[in-house]
């Protein structure tokens, strides 16, 4: 039996949260990012819209999950977007 003093080298190889930061504030974050996600996607915007609503640049043409991922490591970064008028 391996016991690993690394909590990174436990987490699952499917990479479900990055390694510096709390499993359970990142799934937190990817659920606030997915209902903005989901918010402009019922709109009929894009995910650089998606984007651009977080206060974020899009990297020329991104997916809708590189978006997601992108919105939620900017909120487990605790940098919370000022509120706008829709």
């Amino acid at each position: 039996m391996i016991i690993s003093d690394d909590p990174a080298a436990a987490r699952s190889p499917d990479r479900t949260s990055p390694a510096h930061v709390n499993p359970v504030l990142w799934q937190q974050s990817l659920g606030l990012a997915r209902q903005i996600a989901a918010r402009v996607f019922r709109d009929g915007g894009r995910a650089g819209d998606a984007l651009a609503a977080m206060g974020l640049q899009a990297p020329g043409r991104v997916t809708w999950d590189r978006a997601v991922e992108m919105m939620a490591a900017e909120l487990s970064r605790g940098r919370i977007p000022e509120r706008r008028a829709a």
